[in-house]
């Protein structure tokens, strides 16, 4: 893809992101900041057999969807607290080639630009196979997420994009003037209802208290299949039923995309959001689900969004976010 001027700017991965504890040398690489691999957008390397990236993880530097939405700034630090926690973290994926893929900053409060830049990057990433891993900045994050992944297989014979969302709210606002952290999948529908298509869009944990009438009408409007936060258990028999709900989602389309919105954690595990609650869920319910999910061989692409380090307490949840990502990492098999 043509790098073209936008009003975003991207910057390639930066080693100092990345330190840990020393370790024998005769034992090998032990830790992911050993392991991980800096690959700069503008000359990423045509895949061959005998050099595959497997997995790229691309920083989403952006909170003005979370300002004009009214909520807590500082979200933007999310990529660079998480690549900080997971630099530390052992490795247990050998097999597997990962880089980091640098950052896609937001200029200007210029959120649509840093939605477009960050699009194509994915899109230049998942053509060449390579599994998308975006940290996040607010959930904004999302509707480029999603536009990348669709723009990558349009010439594909399979073209069925699931939603799946952990998240405590809907983020099915209408756009109103301009959008923001709470609309992208309200904006991802309605391009595709221009288009005669319809998104199947699974929202996990939400909080009745967390969203208002208007987004569970709009949700009932569009067919939007969801489970409400106390149904959210990793008892077997909870989790039973929950895969059966998603049964029809898997079984419709051809890939999945997963997004985790860190506010869906209850704020015991995850204190360092916009908007903490202590009814979300558990790290052992998200971690048995996307077990099941990853099973399926079907998930493209996985992000997770509005990580707050200014908000957060001993790194609690920027450590919980980097063990979710390593848990990604360690359950992806290609789909493509």
């Amino acid at each position: 893809m043509d790098k073209i001027d936008i009003n975003a700017e991207y910057r390639p991965p930066e080693r100092g992101y990345w330190e840990g504890r020393k370790s024998n040398p005769d034992m090998g690489k032990q830790y992911w900041y050993q392991q991980i691999e800096f690959v700069d957008w503008n000359n990423l390397p045509t895949q061959t057999d005998d050099a595959k990236i497997d997995i790229a993880i691309l920083g989403y530097v952006c909170d003005e969807g979370v300002r004009r939405n009214r909520g807590r700034m500082g979200a933007h630090e999310g990529p660079k607290a998480i690549r900080d926690r997971l630099a530390k973290l052992p490795i247990h994926f050998e097999d597997k080639r990962v880089i980091d893929a640098g950052n896609i900053v937001c200029n200007d409060d210029d959120m649509e630009a840093c939605q477009e830049l960050f699009s194509n990057v994915i899109t230049d990433l998942l053509s060449q196979k390579i599994f998308t891993i975006g940290i996040g900045g607010g959930h904004d994050m999302s509707y480029a997420h999603y536009m990348g992944i669709r723009d990558a297989i349009k010439d594909s014979k399979k073209q069925r994009v699931g939603i799946i969302n952990f998240d405590a709210h809907f983020d099915l606002r209408p756009v109103e003037g301009k959008s923001n952290s709470g609309t992208p999948f309200n904006q991802i529908i309605s391009k595709y209802h221009e288009k005669g298509e319809n998104v199947d869009y699974y929202a996990v944990g939400i909080q009745q208290q967390s969203n208002t009438k208007e987004l569970f009408d709009i949700a009932k409007k569009e067919n939007i299949n969801y489970s409400i936060n106390y149904d959210c258990e990793s008892s077997a028999i909870e989790m039973e039923s929950l895969k059966k709900k998603l049964a029809p989602i898997i079984a419709n389309n051809d890939y999945l995309y997963i997004t985790i919105d860190m506010d869906g954690f209850s704020s015991a595990y995850a204190p360092g959001v916009s908007a903490p609650s202590p009814l979300g869920f558990t790290p052992y319910f998200v971690f048995k689900l996307l077990s099941f999910l990853f099973a399926t061989k079907k998930v493209i692409a996985f992000d997770i969004a509005e990580l707050n380090p200014t908000l957060d307490r001993d790194m609690l949840t920027a450590s919980l976010a980097a063990k979710m990502l390593d848990f990604v990492v360690l359950n992806y098999e290609s789909p493509i």
